[in-house]
């Protein structure tokens, strides 16, 4: 699965888009600040209804322009088309996929499986767990069809329970009935992404070792609560303190994936190269599972490549990415850092984001 069209009108500082990228690798270049970041964004929110750059849409909405629409187009038989309007005045997003015009967001996130890896993908290691639990949930989200309806039934009963916390006086009956309810669910939520973890955990070693070899480096999965109890108890238990506090402390709403080198929080022993390929790895590792246990293929979206790697580090990367046969989607300052780094029998299609007028930029192909 692949992106064959890509047509972008109102985002940021781009002129028009229209893009038949390549099913394998593009090579997108600029100066800073001419807009290659914002090809990628508009990819991110066509498949994810939402920005990495910004919490409100409106703000990747162009200058003077009362809205921005994206649209795409996926390989298939037949192909699968997907598109994301956003109005400046409204802050509901208007989603088609397949023609549908009340698809929803979760069927888009399904249908195109994207990895991001840019200078925020270090918060998988050096950020809160809630980065991590991101990470964690779209691997499960993408591979356990369940996962989605008991994720919700579990969010639903901790807001509830939070809410009783916070209200003062409680009466005991009525926060029994979410307790139940968070412990049912939270206990599969559980499961599920155990279950998972135990099947990607190999996948991510085997790309590791491909990328950088790292003895002493350990993975794993923490379910927010102490192993040795049940939800239940541990809800019971903790409702006084919980009280006092005004929120649930314990839970898979506290899950996390700890990242180690010998005992150590790998943020802290690891060199920043280290930690990008540590971070690659871990992406990567993403769309070969899903690959394996789905025969269907992430689209990354890689900002600044070279960034932090040397030439040895960056051609590991780049043939490890051309193994899994993806789509890829690659920002670079200089388009000669990448131009020679692939095998004669990939498909490279290369485009240049220029300035054509002051605040605004447009995309040309290179190919």
């Amino acid at each position: 699965m692949s992106l064959t069209l890509l047509n972008f009108q109102g985002l940021r500082n781009l002129h028009a888009v229209e893009m038949a990228p390549s099913s394998r690798i593009n090579v997108i270049s600029g100066a800073n600040g001419s807009g290659k970041t914002s090809l990628l964004e508009g990819i991110h929110i066509l498949g994810m209804g939402r920005s990495f750059r910004t919490r409100q849409l409106k703000h990747a909405i162009q200058t003077d322009e009362s809205h921005m629409t994206l649209y795409g187009r996926l390989s298939g038989d037949p192909e699968v088309t997907l598109g994301v309007r956003r109005l400046r005045a409204q802050r509901e997003l208007e989603l088609r996929l397949k023609g549908d015009k009340n698809a929803r967001l979760a069927e888009l996130v399904e249908a195109m499986p994207l990895q991001l890896i840019n200078p925020d993908a270090f918060r998988l290691l050096e950020g809160s767990p809630a980065g991590r639990r991101e990470f964690l949930d779209w691997g499960v989200f993408h591979v356990k069809h369940d996962f989605l309806p008991i994720w919700k039934r579990t969010r639903r009963a901790l807001k509830h329970r939070n809410a009783l916390l916070r209200r003062g006086r409680i009466q005991p009956q009525e926060i029994a009935v979410w307790e139940q309810e968070l412990a049912i669910w939270g206990e599969q939520m559980d499961a599920l992404r155990f279950e998972w973890f135990q099947d990607f955990l190999p996948v991510f070693e085997e790309t590791l070792k491909g990328l950088l070899p790292l003895p002493g480096l350990s993975l794993h999965y923490a379910r927010g609560w102490d192993k040795e109890r049940t939800l239940a108890n541990v809800l019971h238990d903790a409702r006084q303190t919980d009280q006092q506090m005004g929120f649930t402390q314990q839970g898979p709403q506290r899950a996390d994936l700890r990242i180690r080198i010998h005992k150590q929080p790998a943020v802290e022993v690891l060199s920043r190269g280290q930690q990008k390929l540590v971070v690659s790895a871990l992406k990567l590792a993403q769309g070969r599972f899903l690959e394996r246990r789905t025969q269907r293929r992430c689209i990354y979206l890689i900002d600044d490549l070279p960034a932090e790697l040397d030439e040895k580090n960056r051609y590991q990367f780049c043939e490890l990415l051309e193994d899994m046969q993806c789509q890829a989607f690659i920002t670079s300052v200089e388009p000669s850092a990448l131009r020679s780094t692939w095998k004669p029998d990939t498909c490279v299609n290369m485009f240049h984001v220029k300035h054509t007028k002051p605040g605004i930029s447009q995309l040309v192909s290179d190919s």
